[in-house]
């Protein structure tokens, strides 16, 4: 059998900054999709842990944040009976370039407890981007324990730090080292090891950030409400607070990093949305978006990056990122989307108190963005904002939904390239519109013109985007590259909401399109219409629910106020938090089994606009609460 990307869906995973752990729910790492990874790069493969060379039997675990917490049961120890006696307790706890990891072994039998604790370590060296595909290193770092246990890669160093130090140390293996403790409890008596891993940077890469968990601003949150409710937001917003980054060039600024652990580091238009979901309650985090993603602004031409003037960066890597048939520059441009979004969030955080004057230290790369934004509506045949990837191993799509086949017809076929998403020309006429605002404010020229051409763009999508099909009506997906609609029935109709693209009576058309069963699932809004033929409830782009394409949508809704259906969409995602450990993870399969969601088994957990969607759910729960006291 060829590699298989690893499933992460039954893992505990920590995550801080450029780090991640992630464990079995025993608390094992073993290889496969577990590890501790930095910079986009798997350092420990191997930790495990047993009595007397017998493992542990999980019974429970979590985890939030940076930290993953296990409890398991020594059932060959201690009393015999069926209760267990002797319990491991386990603790990840991801730092800045640091995984600490303490055992507690407790007694709770009548008898005094001989054991001999054992934890295998393996050392590794894997690029994320192999590990993502099942493709492991065959470069496996030897390990020297003269002096201390260590290892080094192409680009870290790595230390262990055991406290207390072992009673022995043994190297089955080049790669594996085993560290040995006696003990010996009484009753009621534990006993803790502590297991300090430093990654230490030898060589440095495209994009070497830091975390920026301590600049987080939303750790006050007020929150009222029951057990459930707060879990919700407060996990999330705390998975969201450890997925911060530093710039390494500015480590003032900070941005949220995608997701862990395929995408840990900044994307264009996950980190924009990120920054306008947590508006209301992060003004820094905005801020260092904004700054950070115009320190990257394309100045040149480029199409092995898709890099053209004014144009927002797709993703930074620290190194070329290779996947099959896909290899992408370090510093990759293919996003049609996340360009106009810059430009979305520099005027909502101006409308939410960002001061003029640092507004005006980026009116150069607003002006460089705009002109981007017009010069490739008018490089297409049909004035649309249209991608196509000239490399052949680029992204073939190039908005959010970046899987190639995604972009589906209503008989199921594949459209062709070169693609007009529909979304991707809301966001450009947000865009102008608020460019338009923001030019006017800083007593700039050229406030009419951008109205002008957002009304133009929004007209020629009236024209062009609609479908009338067996008697129903809809906004298309996109144009393929023959001009004709992308007429499956998708979710990406719902981020024009609230844009200024649509009338009130268009917005009121793709409401109840998307409210409609084959779209409005138990668990959130599907990426594709139950009735496609291609629909796929495991498919990554038809079929399944995304949770921050479905809060997108809500956040339209509730704008455009259709508050009683965005409250079934609340309705939804409240539901999904309560049966996920209140931890959103990117997405979930589009159908439930019985009443409990399905997991996507390959999903990132925590994701950033995912768990930023929490902030979106605590803004409509606040006006749900001031309608009813209205009503009252």
């Amino acid at each position: 059998m060829s590699p298989q990307q690893p499933w992460l869906h039954d893992l505990q995973i920590a995550v801080n900054g450029p780090g991640t752990a992630l464990s079995t729910w025993a608390g094992r790492m073993s290889g496969d999709g577990t590890g501790w990874m930095i910079d986009d790069r798997r350092v420990l493969r191997t930790l495990e842990v047993t009595l007397d060379g017998v493992a542990t039997v999980p019974v429970a675990a979590s985890s939030a944040g940076a930290t993953s917490r296990f409890w398991a049961a020594a059932r060959h120890l201690g009393d015999p009976g069926p209760d267990p006696t002797v319990d491991v307790h386990q603790i990840a706890q991801v730092g800045d370039h640091q995984l600490e990891v303490e055992i507690t072994v407790s007694s709770r039998g009548q008898d005094p407890v001989n054991m001999q604790l054992e934890v295998t370590l393996g050392a590794d060296g894997s690029d994320l981007s192999g590990v993502k595909v099942g493709r492991f290193s065959s470069d496996v770092p030897e390990i020297s324990i003269d002096g201390g246990v260590q290892w080094s890669d192409e680009r870290h160093r790595t230390q262990v730090h055991p406290a207390p130090a072992p009673g022995a140390v043994e190297q089955p293996e080049a790669d594996q080292v085993k560290l040995a403790w006696p003990i010996e409890l009484a009753s009621a008596e534990s006993v803790s090891i502590r297991l300090r891993f430093e990654a230490t940077r030898t060589s440095r890469s495209a994009h070497d950030a830091d975390a920026g968990a301590a600049a987080c601003d939303w750790d006050d949150l007020s929150l009222t409400g029951d057990d459930a409710w707060n879990d919700l937001v407060r996990t999330n917003l705390s998975d969201l607070k450890h997925l911060l980054q530093r710039d390494p060039e500015a480590p003032e600024d900070i941005y949220a990093a995608a997701g862990t652990p395929w995408y840990l580091t900044l994307f264009g238009r996950d980190s924009a949305w990120v920054a306008r979901m947590m508006l209301p309650h992060s003004m820094g985090l905005a801020r260092g978006t904004l700054r950070t993603l115009a320190r990257r602004q394309a100045t040149t031409t480029d199409p092995e990056t898709a890099a053209e003037p004014g144009k927002i960066l797709h993703e930074v890597r620290r190194q070329t990122f290779s996947q099959n048939n896909l290899r992408l520059p370090a510093v990759y441009y293919g996003s049609v989307d996340a360009t106009p979004l810059w430009i979305v969030l520099l005027h909502e955080s101006w409308k939410a108190g960002l001061a003029l004057g640092e507004v005006k230290e980026m009116l150069p790369n607003l002006r460089a963005a705009l002109q981007w934004q017009a010069a490739a509506v008018e490089s297409s045949p049909d004035g649309f904002l249209r991608y196509v990837d000239e490399t052949g191993h680029g992204l073939s799509n190039q908005g959010w939904k970046d899987s190639g086949d995604s972009m589906r017809r209503a008989d199921g076929s594949i459209a062709p390239a070169p693609i007009a998403l529909v979304e991707a020309q809301a966001y450009a006429v947000q865009a102008a519109y608020g460019a338009a605002e923001l030019l006017d404010a800083l007593g700039e020229s050229g406030g009419k013109s951008w109205r002008d051409w957002a009304q133009a763009l929004a007209q020629r999508v009236r024209e062009k985007f609609w479908v009338e099909r067996e008697g129903d009506r809809y906004l298309a997906m996109g144009l393929d590259g023959e001009g004709h609609p992308i007429d499956g029935v998708g979710s990406n109709m719902g981020h024009a909401l609230g844009t200024g693209m649509l009338t009130p009576d268009e917005e009121s058309v793709v409401v109840e399109r998307l409210t409609r069963p084959d779209m409005l699932r138990r668990f959130g809004i599907g990426t594709l219409s139950a009735q496609n033929p291609a629909y796929n409830p495991t498919g990554y782009h038809s079929g399944s629910v995304w949770v921050h394409d479905t809060a997108i949508i809500l956040r339209g809704m509730a704008q455009s106020g259709y508050l009683a259906e965005a409250d079934e969409v609340f309705d939804a995602l409240v539901r999904l938090s309560a049966r996920s450990q209140h931890r959103f993870p990117e997405l979930i399969a589009g159908e439930p089994v019985g009443d409990e969601p399905v997991p996507y088994p390959a999903a990132c957990r925590p994701q950033a606009w995912s768990a930023a969607s929490a902030a979106v759910l605590l803004q409509h729960a606040e006006r749900r609460a001031a309608r009813a006291s209205g009503d009252k």
